[in-house]
């Protein structure tokens, strides 16, 4: 189990800019991924509930991973998944919707915990219940804009889209405000695992990692 503050977690996430979302059902092709993802800068790696073993591949990769390397679990919506993860080493738990009992287990283990919320209401609920990242969830229908009209009230609310996320908006999600930005199937692309080409997603995480930083105006 991680014994890093949660608080340095959410540092590392907003320090890379891109939580990579790792959706495969070739677990086998897992370590592959991750070093592909690594070789391209991208250094937050969520793993979903919907890989096959994905608690006890979780525990096997967490302790193999350089420390600034931060591992999370994904789709994980009720509180006793979220303990299994904890236990296996994830540190950050996210949620495709809000439940307050997730958010209680992370807190007892002094783990990150990003709910996913659509409505406004929502976003201020988890806010307040303690979340320390919001994913914004599904960001498809919602789009950039939609950042700025809610920090216009909730400044302080920390936001990072999931679903829609492309190279061609990656930039405009920062610029709205997004604290970092959760690539899927643009990223982990369920093609180019099967191929084995694992260059071409090493490219697309570090064309990635680049666009958070030119959004951010920073040139390294």
């Amino acid at each position: 189990m991680s014994q890093q503050p949660r608080s340095d977690t959410v540092g590392r996430v907003e320090a890379c800019g891109v939580v990579a979302v790792i959706r495969l059902q070739d677990s086998s092709k897992l370590r592959a991924v991750i070093d592909a993802l690594a070789a391209g800068g991208v250094k937050a790696l969520e793993v979903t509930m919907t890989v096959p073993r994905a608690i006890e591949l979780i525990g096997e990769i967490a302790p193999t991973l350089p420390p600034d390397f931060v591992i999370g679990a994904g789709t994980v919506v009720d509180p006793d998944t979220a303990h299994a993860a904890i236990l296996a080493g994830a540190r950050f738990i996210v949620g495709p919707v809000l439940r307050p009992a997730v958010i209680d287990v992370c807190h007892r283990y002094d783990v990150a915990v990003m709910p996913g919320c659509f409505s406004p209401t929502e976003i201020l609920t988890a806010w307040e219940a303690g979340a320390d990242v919001v994913k914004v969830f599904p960001a498809t229908a919602l789009g950039p804009s939609y950042f700025k009209d809610i920090r216009g009230p909730l400044p302080k609310v920390k936001l990072m889209p999931t679903g829609g996320v492309s190279l061609d908006n990656a930039g405009d999600w920062i610029r709205a405000g997004a604290v970092a930005i959760g690539v899927g199937t643009a990223l982990v692309d369920a093609t180019l695992v099967a191929a084995g080409d694992f260059a071409a997603i090493t490219e697309r995480a570090r064309r990635f990692v680049d666009a958070v930083r030119a959004a951010r105006g920073r040139t390294s």
